[in-house]
C-alpha cells in the first residue's frame, strides 16, 4: 500500500459526485473523534476537498492524546515521546455530507487517523470498534444496533444562584420548571428546534424516530433506527449529538449531553440496543419459542454481566457521570438483568422474538459510543466463547435486591483504577486504545482533583 492509497476506503469520485451535486457548498468541517468523543479537526474551504480523498490530511498524532479541555496527556505517549509529528487522516466513506441551517452552507466529514504507511492508528476509537467488528466478521457474525439520545435542552445563563436552568420554548417562550415527561404539549414548544434536527438528521442519512418529553424539565430523547451495521450506529449518534447541539445554538438555547446537570432529578443515559445476526441474517438472540431462551442470548448477558464492573469507566467517563447513578433514578446501579424491566442494568425489552435484544443501560450520553460499542460487542463475546451464566432473572425491583455479580466500582475514581488493571478491557479496545483513554481519564480525574470547586467554599469557609 502506498501512502497516498486511501485505508479507509473513500474514492475521489466520491467526492467530486458530492461537489457536482452541491455547488453552493463553500466549506466542509473535517471531524475526528478523539476518547472522549470530542470532534477535532479543521473547516478546510471547497477546494481543498478532492485532495483530501486524494491524498488524506496531516494530523499530529497528538490530536488524540487530549483530555477533555484540549490539553496534552503527556502519560498517552503520543505527544513528545513520538516528536507530536503528523500521522494521516482520511475521510470514512458514506459520510460527506451537507449541514442544515449553515450560512454560507457547509458539509462535514467523517475521518479516522492512519499510520503514515496505511496502518489504523490505534488509538482512534473508531479503529478500536472496527477490530470487535471483523472479530464478528470472521466468526461469520454481524452485530447490529442502535442507540438512544437523551440531553437536556438549558437556557444560555444561569439563575440567580449559579444553577443552570431549563430553556424557555423556542415558539413562544414559555418556561417550565415541571417534569413533563411524555407530555406530548410540552413537545410542541420545541418543535421548530425539532424540526430542524430532523431535517439536519435526514441531510445526514440518519433516520431520527421517535421524539419523548423525558423524566426531568428541559430534558428530551430521541430515539435512532435500528441498523444492522453497529459502526453505523455509532456514527449516527456521534453525528446526532453534533447536529442537537448546532440547531439549538441556533435557536438561542444549549444542549447539554452531561450526564446530570440537575442533581434532583434524572440524568442522561445513552442506551445500547444490539442483537446478533449470523451470516443468513438470522437474530442468534431470538428464541425458537416463547418462554425458552437461546443460549446465545443468555451468555451474552452472562459476559456483560462478568465484565461490567471493569468497564465502567467507558460507561461512566467522567466525575459527572456518577452522579447518574441513584436508587430509584432509572440509572443501573448494579449488575442485574431482566425482562421488561427498567430498574436493570441489562434489559430484554418486551415485543417481537424476531426484534429480541439487548438493552445495555449503564452507559450516559457523555460516553463514547465507540469505545461503548467494542466494550459490549467484547463482553458478548466473552460471555459466548466461555458460556457464562447470567443467573437468575430480577423480576421485581432491582434497586432493592442485592447484586450477586462483580462489585461494581464505587466511584470515579475506583473506577479508573479497575480499568488500568483490567486484561479484559485492554483486550476489548486493543493495548494503544487502553493505553490511550485510561491515561486521559488519569488525567482528567488530577485535574478536578486539584480543583477548588464552589462546593468546598459553601461547605468550609466559614466552618471549619
Amino acid at each position: 500500500m502506498t501512502a497516498t492509497t486511501c485505508p479507509s476506503g473513500a474514492t475521489l469520485a466520491e467526492a467530486e459526485e458530492f461537489l457536482a451535486a452541491h455547488p453552493e457548498i463553500t466549506a466542509v468541517d473535517i471531524v475526528l473523534n478523539d476518547s472522549n468523543g470530542i470532534g477535532r479537526g479543521k473547516i478546510i474551504r471547497r477546494h481543498e476537498l478532492a485532495s483530501l480523498y486524494r491524498t488524506g490530511r496531516h494530523m499530529p498524532i497528538s490530536i488524540l492524546g487530549l483530555d477533555i479541555v484540549g490539553e496534552d496527556v503527556h502519560e498517552t505517549g503520543l505527544i513528545w515521546d513520538q516528536g507530536d509529528g503528523d500521522l494521516r487522516a482520511w475521510p470514512i466513506p458514506g459520510s460527506l455530507k451537507a449541514l442544515h441551517n449553515t450560512t454560507p452552507p457547509r458539509a462535514e466529514v467523517l475521518m479516522s487517523l492512519y499510520e503514515l504507511d496505511g496502518r489504523p492508528m490505534r488509538s482512534d476509537p473508531r479503529h478500536a470498534l472496527q477490530r470487535q467488528v471483523d472479530e464478528y466478521t470472521r466468526r461469520g457474525l454481524r452485530p447490529a444496533g442502535a442507540f438512544e439520545l437523551e440531553f437536556f435542552l438549558l437556557a444560555n445563563t444561569r439563575d440567580s444562584d449559579g444553577k443552570v436552568r431549563p430553556a424557555s420554548d423556542v415558539l413562544d417562550g414559555r418556561f417550565s420548571r415541571k417534569t413533563e415527561v411524555y407530555s406530548v404539549d410540552h413537545l410542541h414548544g420545541m418543535v421548530p428546534l425539532f424540526n430542524d434536527v430532523y431535517a439536519a438528521a435526514a441531510l445526514a442519512g440518519i433516520t431520527a424516530e421517535t421524539l419523548i418529553s423525558e423524566y426531568a424539565p428541559g430534558q428530551y430523547e430521541l430515539t435512532l433506527h435500528y441498523r444492522e451495521d453497529v459502526m453505523q450506529a455509532a456514527d449516527d449518534l456521534i453525528r446526532l449529538k453534533r447536529i442537537v447541539r448546532a440547531q439549538a445554538r441556533a435557536h438561542g438555547v444549549t444542549a447539554c449531553f452531561m450526564a446530570k446537570p440537575f442533581e434532583q432529578y434524572a440524568g442522561s443515559g445513552m442506551h445500547f440496543h444490539v442483537s446478533l445476526q449470523d451470516e443468513a441474517g438470522i437474530n442468534l438472540f431470538a428464541e425458537k419459542a416463547p418462554g425458552t431462551w437461546q443460549p446465545e442470548l443468555l451468555h451474552a448477558l452472562g459476559g456483560l454481566r462478568a465484565t461490567m464492573a471493569e468497564s465502567m469507566l467507558v460507561f461512566a467517563p467522567h466525575l459527572n457521570s456518577w452522579r447518574r447513578f441513584a436508587n430509584q433514578s432509572y440509572a443501573p446501579v448494579s449488575t442485574a438483568w431482566g425482562v421488561n424491566n427498567r430498574s436493570v442494568a441489562l434489559r430484554v425489552p418486551a415485543g417481537e422474538l424476531k426484534a429480541r435484544r439487548i438493552e445495555h443501560r449503564p452507559s450516559g450520553v457523555d460516553a463514547n459510543p465507540y469505545l461503548v460499542a467494542a466494550t459490549v460487542l467484547a463482553g458478548i463475546l466473552h460471555g459466548i466463547d466461555n458460556r457464562i451464566d447470567p443467573g437468575p432473572e430480577t423480576t421485581g425491583n432491582a434497586y432493592d435486591e442485592a447484586a450477586d455479580g462483580p462489585a461494581m466500582p464505587r466511584d470515579w475514581g475506583a473506577a479508573i483504577a479497575a480499568a488500568q488493571q483490567s486484561a479484559f478491557l485492554k483486550k476489548a479496545l486493543g493495548e494503544d486504545m487502553h493505553r490511550t483513554f485510561t491515561a486521559v481519564k488519569a488525567a482528567e480525574y488530577a485535574r478536578v482533583a486539584r480543583t477548588i470547586s464552589e462546593v468546598d467554599f459553601d461547605l468550609y469557609l466559614h466552618t471549619v
